[in-house]
C-alpha cells in the first residue's frame, strides 16, 4: 500500500488480495482464555477450553466430515455461519459473537485496523511449519510483525460456462467484459457482487489496453481505477445476476438462467459433481483465461 500523501495513491489500497485466506482468531473459543471482544495480545499458552467455537467461513470451508471428528476428539462444539462476502464477514465479526473467520485478504486488514482480531502465537500451532512459506508473513495477514491468522492457500476467480449454451468455448474474459462479445449472452452473464470485481476489470484492461500502464490490478492510480470502474459499468447491461452466495450461483447455473461468468472453484466442482455441463477455462492452465485471473495474485 502507498502512503496517504501520494497524489496518485491507489484507490484500491483496501483490496490487498482476495485469494489468500487465513483463519483469524479472537481470544475466545475452544482455545480458552481472553475476551470475546477481540484485539489484545496473542495467547502465550493454551488454557482450558470453553467447549464451544463460533466460526464464520466461506461455503465449503467447515464441512461435517471434518467438524465431527474434531468435535469427538476435543469435546468442542463447532457452530458455523456461512459468510457470502468479505463485507458480511467483517460486519459479523464486529458483533463480537464469533471466535474466528476464514477471512480473505481484503478483509484481514480491515479487521486488524478495527481491533477485532488478536495476533496468533504460531508456536502454539504445531503444523504451522508445514504451511507453504510464500503464504506466511504477507502484508494481508501480518501486521507490525505479528501474524493475525493461519494462511492455508490461494484461490482464483474462474471463468465458467455451460458448454451446452456457450459456443465456441471461451478462453478470454472478453466474453463477459467486452460489450460486443458479451451481448451474445446478455441476461445470462453472472458476476460476483463485490468491489473486488473492479480488479477483474483492471486485469482485463492490463492485457487489452496497455496504454493505461496497469502493472498490478490491485494497485491502480486514479486514471486506471476510473477506467476499470467504467468497464464494469459497461458490463452491467449484459449481467443477468450479480451473485454473492455460492449456492445462489449454483442454482442459477443449474436452472439455466446463468450461462457464463465469474465463479469460484467451489461452485465449479459442486456443479460437476451433479453432472451439470460446466467447463472452466482452460483446465490445462489451472482453469485460467488467457489474461490470467484475480484472487490468487499477490501484490509485491
Amino acid at each position: 500500500m502507498r502512503r496517504s500523501n501520494d497524489r496518485h495513491a491507489a484507490r484500491t489500497a483496501w483490496f490487498v488480495v482476495a485469494g489468500l485466506v487465513a483463519f483469524m482468531l479472537v481470544l475466545a473459543g475452544c482455545g480458552g482464555g481472553g475476551s470475546s471482544s477481540g484485539g489484545g495480545e496473542g495467547l502465550q499458552k493454551l488454557g482450558k477450553g470453553e467447549g464451544e467455537l463460533n466460526l464464520i467461513s466461506w461455503a465449503g470451508y467447515v464441512e461435517p466430515e471434518w467438524v465431527k471428528p474434531f468435535e469427538q476428539e476435543t469435546g468442542c462444539k463447532v457452530n458455523n455461519k456461512i459468510g457470502n462476502t468479505s463485507d458480511e464477514m467483517v460486519n459479523l465479526m464486529k458483533t463480537g459473537q464469533y471466535d474466528g473467520v476464514s477471512a480473505s485478504g481484503n478483509a484481514t486488514a480491515r479487521l486488524w485496523a478495527a481491533h477485532e482480531v488478536a495476533p496468533v502465537n504460531v508456536s502454539l500451532v504445531p503444523n504451522y511449519k508445514t504451511v507453504f512459506a510464500d503464504l506466511k508473513n504477507q502484508v494481508y495477514n501480518t501486521f507490525e510483525g505479528q501474524p493475525y491468522g493461519i494462511p492455508h492457500g490461494r484461490g482464483a476467480n474462474l471463468l465458467m460456462w455451460n458448454k451446452n449454451d456457450v459456443s465456441p468455448a471461451p478462453s478470454s474474459w472478453e466474453i463477459t467484459l467486452d460489450p460486443k462479445v458479451a451481448a451474445k449472452y446478455s441476461g445470462h452473464i453472472t458476476q460476483y457482487d463485490d468491489p473486488m470485481s473492479i480488479a477483474e476489470g483492471a486485469l482485463y484492461l492490463m492485457n487489452h489496453e496497455p496504454s493505461l500502464g496497469i502493472e498490478d490490478p490491485y494497485e491502480l492510480d486514479e486514471e486506471q481505477f476510473d477506467a476499470a470502474v467504467e468497464l464494469m459499468k459497461e458490463q452491467k447491461p449484459n449481467v443477468g445476476e450479480y451473485w454473492s452466495s455460492a449456492e445462489q450461483q449454483i442454482e442459477g447455473f443449474a436452472n439455466g438462467s446463468n450461462q457464463v461468468g465469474t465463479t469460484w472453484q467451489y461452485q465449479y466442482f459442486a456443479l460437476k459433481a451433479e453432472n451439470e455441463p460446466m467447463e472452466a477455462s482452460p483446465a490445462s492452465e489451472g482453469f485460467l483465461p488467457e489474461e490470467g485471473a484475480t484472487g490468487g495474485r499477490i501484490p509485491g
